[in-house]
């Protein structure tokens, strides 16, 4: 009887889950519920899966709105209506639209007016598939009503969208926020009613006695809806199902592909690589998943032809087949990746396959799959409200000044000395978190499916213009949807970029072939570095906790960086593991004395160690006789993607009891199901982790051999874990000349010529696009500036910006001392004028007699700070007091187990907390000779001192080595002084003389 119901996903009104519907019309005895949200059907799937649960008959449709003011609501008759309504309602939020108080005629969909409307608009004609909507509270203006006499177009409408006055509360919050309002200030007609509420069915039916034809007719529209959607663990496929549009042309073109691509993958094919590729060609067949292999393979095909850089990652990395169709760079023979992992009989959803781009070239590779393909759309996902921004959010809403909210939001507060309003804040925070705010976009899932999606889901336009369904991964898994992930990562980037500046800094030395990675892994230089972390700028393999692994585990080379890659994530580490691994790689022997032997044979080159995801499928089948599809499900269990918690539980619970039947003690089952448990969802598949260690070889290759052409691409692609001032410091260390500036030498971005490095105008935060684009348009057409007075004769611009170029010293060509440039430029450019057109005839500039000026080192150095954000000379030249001493990080060895008194320049802090909650600081600082060393302030330490953004510290602390790794745990911590601002020396002095002859006058 229900035809109208909300759920939270009718964003900012609805206040409960689609689950909580569903229990809620259980508990009322209601056996058919149609859930209607607002413009969205992002809980369609998951409501119509679980509705035989709860003993109710799903119906789908929705209720469309203008805001808060309803038009209509759209109830499906069957799947081809659902798919009507989703592609009216996508219509309208792709053109953002208003939605028309009249409904089109739907074939497959009922239509219901809402009382109130019908009168207001005086609707009076009605076609077959229409009908007017009654509430519990329209009943009480029915009779005094001329539509009292429709008695065959009449139906029960009572809306559902609070289960008590708590909800009802909790909407006008919501209400309130999405209006941006105070709750004191907010409208009544931008709140539900009250009574939007469900009522037994018993009590509903009593209360529409007098009208039994109303309950009649509204009992005839549900039983005239029935849909369907397979959620069984069978289901078919819904994405596209024949690349070539016919099965056996499919699998003829795989297994075409397949052999073309041995010679190139394998000079010299084993017999062991004809036996892998065959039986993973039966098996992708057997399993149906030839069209997705084929539309992977076509993706990449279209990349390499444009010249894009790629990398395939995922469980996908796993297949020899993937490996030959150039899907993935890994070879799975090479590193014995485990078949299983990939795919095997029990699997439903085909191998992930994550495609990274280049951050440039990856809109225009999704553009290219919405092109190449017929029903293509983005994958959805929920941003929710979370807890600091809910208090934020309700903490406007109720008036609270701004530094009650931020207390508030930070937690320093006593609760027990909150006010009644900040305790509300508090309490219905707690209800709306987590609660959907609005629907985003997955950050790389894309869905080719065999026809419209509209089938499943209205669609939605974001900014970047593709169109996006309303559910999220794990919506569209269980409906038998299953995404291909385009990403997009700067490494690549890097890596591109850097082949182009070598080509015209360094021609004759571009005679290698990046993608020639086995060559790479042997290169006793490239492994150097990774072995003593010089990996600044690179792939994955940069930041200070990575660098602190490579050092400890001392890799140099391809398989431990692999091992490595996985062993940083945080599953290894959480299980405690990652300091077992160090400890067996280290101490040999160690292995046998501490593992079981069944996990030694099962994982021999990790030592028995759980580091990648196949290692708990390999587990829970050699170790505890989970078959394959058992050993997935705890595999998949491990994850956030994962929907059945009752099938894992049984699974869990037969793993146990599997290794008590096989004698093994219970601390160590214990022992095991920690590390399996501890995966969590973050230890990658070992494919994975060796497609990522490919792309850091090739980015340590670029480092290794052309070291400054690299960090010109790291920077001009964003940089990386570090900021920009650090890849300027390390591209210096490497022997690079650092320029500011210069409108003869500069573009937008960085430039090298030869060894000298000319820094992009885009570090000047204050100078605007188009004048960089003029400068370098002149410059490319008509020649070099030859002076300040030749650079003003051409090139339109206004004085605040000239001054930036000028302060910069961009026009240190001309050998005249900066202040001199601008006196010339105030006396050329009249204040404030600007020209915006070149000028048609060369002006006459006046000369002017200016006296000699000066510019000092220090004076450079600040202005620098203030136009780039850093300075290009050391920070410790800016000290204000000289530092006591010289210790470095080349001195920390001679320390080691002593005090060790240091000065350094922040370089990165990560802030976090210890299993007890207590706040300690990890950070890593540059010594006064720009090397790198490390700190760790444990939380006695971090309770007294605490970081206060960059500058130069001096620390006080002992120098400690863990598996050869040096740190300085620090005891004592002081930030150091710069000099003052010279600029602003006079201006200092002049105030000071004034305040002394000021109290000189009191005096008399």
């Amino acid at each position: 009887m229900y035809l109208n119901c909300h759920t939270y996903y009718s964003l900012r009104f609805g206040t409960f889950s689609e689950v909580a519907l569903l229990q809620l019309a259980q508990e009322h005895h209601v056996r058919q519920l149609v859930l209607t949200d607002i413009n969205n059907t992002s809980a369609a799937l998951n409501f119509v899966r679980k509705a035989p649960e709860y003993g109710v008959k799903p119906i789908l449709g929705i209720d469309f709105r203008n805001g808060v003011d309803q038009c209509f609501v759209g109830v499906a008759q069957n799947n081809e209506g659902f798919q009507e309504l989703n592609t009216y309602l996508s219509r309208f939020l792709h053109q953002h639209i208003p939605i028309p108080e009249r409904a089109p005629v739907f074939k497959n969909a009922f239509v219901v007016y809402p009382f109130e409307k019908v009168l207001l608009n005086e609707y009076d004609e009605f076609l077959p598939h229409e009908f007017i909507g009654i509430s519990v509270r329209d009943l009480r203006r029915l009779p005094f009503s001329r539509l009292k006499n429709y008695t065959d177009k009449l139906v029960v409408q009572q809306p559902v969208t609070f289960r008590n006055k708590r909800d009802f509360n909790a909407h006008r919050l919501l209400r309130a926020i999405d209006n941006n309002v105070l709750l004191s200030k907010l409208d009544d007609d931008q709140v539900a009613s009250e009574e939007e509420k469900m009522y037994p069915i018993a009590n509903l039916a009593q209360v529409f006695s007098e009208y039994s034809f109303i309950l009649e007719n509204t009992q005839k529209l549900l039983d005239g809806c029935e849909l369907f959607f397979d959620f069984s663990a069978d289901k078919k496929t819904q994405n596209l199902r024949h690349y070539t549009g016919n099965a056996s042309e499919d699998v003829a073109l795989l297994k075409k592909l397949a052999e073309e691509g041995l010679p190139y993958r394998y000079p010299e094919v084993t017999q062991a690589v004809k036996d892998r590729m065959a039986k993973e060609l039966d098996l992708i067949i057997q399993m149906d998943f030839v069209s997705y292999f084929l539309i992977n393979w076509d993706i990449v095909s279209y990349a390499r032809k444009q010249g894009f850089f790629y990398v395939g990652r995922g469980s996908g990395a796993n297949s020899v087949v993937a490996y030959l169709l150039r899907i993935t760079d890994v070879d799975p023979m090479d590193l014995d990746l485990y078949f299983e992992r990939f795919i095997n009989l029990y699997r439903a959803n085909p191998p992930d396959f994550d495609i990274d781009f280049s951050w440039r070239d990856r809109e225009h590779m999704t553009q290219y799959i919405f092109n190449r393909f017929n029903h293509v759309a983005l994958v959805g996902t929920y941003v929710t409200f979370k807890e600091r921004g809910v208090i934020r959010e309700l903490g406007k809403v109720f008036g609270l000044p701004k530094e009650e909210i931020d207390a508030l939001s930070a937690g320093q507060t006593n609760l027990k000395q909150l006010d009644t309003i900040a305790q509300l804040v508090l309490k219905y925070g707690r209800l709306i978190h987590g609660m959907p705010n609005y629907v985003s976009v997955h950050a790389s899932g894309i869905l080719i499916s065999e026809g419209p999606l509209q089938q499943f889901s209205a669609t939605f336009l974001p900014p970047k213009g593709f169109a996006t369904v309303h559910f999220d991964m794990i919506a569209a898994e269980d409906v038998g949807l299953y995404k291909f992930d385009i990403l997009a990562q700067r490494g690549l980037g890097k890596i591109k970029d850097t082949l182009g500046i070598v080509q015209y800094n360094q021609p004759e030395k571009f005679t290698f072939d990046i993608h020639d990675v086995k060559t790479f892994f042997k290169d006793p230089t490239i492994n150097n570095l990774i072995k003593t972390a010089q990996c600044m700028g690179c792939f994955y393999v940069e930041s200070p906790a990575m660098r602190m692994l490579l050092k400890k585990l001392e890799v140099d080379n391809y398989l431990g960086l692999v091992a490595a890659s996985s062993i940083i994530r945080p599953g290894v580490a959480k299980s405690g593991m990652m300091r077992e691994y160090i400890l067996r790689h280290r101490n040999p022997g160690r292995a046998e004395e501490k593992g079981h032997p069944v996990l030694l044979s099962i994982m021999p080159e990790t030592y028995g160690v759980m580091v990648y995801q196949e290692d708990v499928i390999k587990v829970a089948h050699h170790f505890a006789d989970l078959d394959l599809g058992e050993a997935d499900v705890l595999r998949r269990g491990m994850s956030g993607k994962f929907r059945s918690r009752e099938e894992f539980e049984k699974v869990k619970d037969k793993f146990r009891s599997n290794c008590l039947a096989k004698g093994y003690a219970e601390a160590l089952i214990d022992e095991v199901w920690h590390q399996v448990a501890s995966f969590a969802g973050y230890a990658f598949a070992k494919g994975h982790s060796a497609s990522y260690a490919v792309e850091s070889y090739q980015s340590l290759f670029l480092r290794a051999y052309f070291p400054l052409e690299y960090m010109v691409a790291v920077l001009n692609n964003g940089g990386g874990f570090y900021s920009a001032e650090f890849y300027i410091h390390d591209a210096r260390m490497l022997g690079a000349t650092i320029h500011p500036p210069c409108v003869n030498q500069s573009v937008a971005a960085n430039v090298i010529y030869g060894t000298h490095i000319y820094l992009g105008f885009m570090y000047l935060r204050d100078l605007e696009e188009r004048v960089m684009q003029r400068i370098v348009n002149e410059r490319v057409a008509q020649g070099r500036f030859l002076s300040l007075e030749d650079f003003l004769d051409r090139v339109p611009i206004a004085m605040e910006q000239l001054s930036i170029l000028i302060r910069i010293d961009a026009f240190r060509f001309t050998g005249i001392n900066k202040h001199e440039l601008l006196w010339k430029a105030h006396f050329a450019l009249a204040k404030g004028k600007r020209v915006e057109h070149p000028k048609l005839f060369k002006p006459k500039q006046p000369k002017f007699q200016i006296p000699k000026l000066h510019t000092t080192d220090l004076e450079t150095a600040f202005e620098q700070w203030e136009l780039l954000g850093f300075p290009l000379c050391s920070p410790f030249a800016l000290l204000a007091e000289p530092a006591k001493n010289s210790n470095g990080q080349q001195h920390l060895q001679a320390y080691l187990n002593k005090h060790i008194d240091i000065y350094g320049y922040l370089v990165t802090v990560k802030n976090t907390k210890t299993h007890t909650g207590k706040r300690m600081h990890f950070a890593t600082l540059l010594d006064c000779y720009g090397e790198v060393f490390d700190t760790v302030l444990f939380p006695p330490v971090a309770a007294k001192y605490s970081f206060r953004g960059k500058g130069i510290y001096r620390f006080y602390g002992k120098v400690v080595s863990e598996f050869g790794f040096l740190s300085i745990e620090v005891i004592k911590m002081q930030k150091q002084d710069y000099v003052p601002d010279p600029r602003y020396a006079d201006m200092r002095a002049g105030k000071k003389a004034l305040e002394d002859k000021k109290k000189d006058e009191e005096r008399v």
